[in-house]
């Protein structure tokens, strides 16, 4: 099983959501994905716990998510 990460449009977007969902109470985790017509440059936040709420937390506080996906590290 992989990690839930919220895709975002950019690694920009992805250091604000990771500190909004900090400032939450929210671990989160800014990873570099591969690069995608759907992922854009390439760049989401995984959240171990809470991914349908900090999504929500997310779009309350204009942060364009682009969708989500699991992510499968390599060894």
């Amino acid at each position: 099983m992989g990690k839930p990460v919220i895709l975002v449009s950019s690694v920009t977007y992805a250091m604000k959501a990771r500190d909004v969902l900090f400032r939450r109470g929210i671990k989160a985790i800014v990873h570099r994905i591969p690069p995608t017509a759907a992922t854009g440059c390439g760049y989401g936040v995984y959240v171990p716990q809470g991914t349908e709420e900090a999504e929500a937390i997310l779009r309350e506080n204009s942060i364009r998510i682009l969708g989500r996906a699991e992510w499968e590290a390599s060894p």
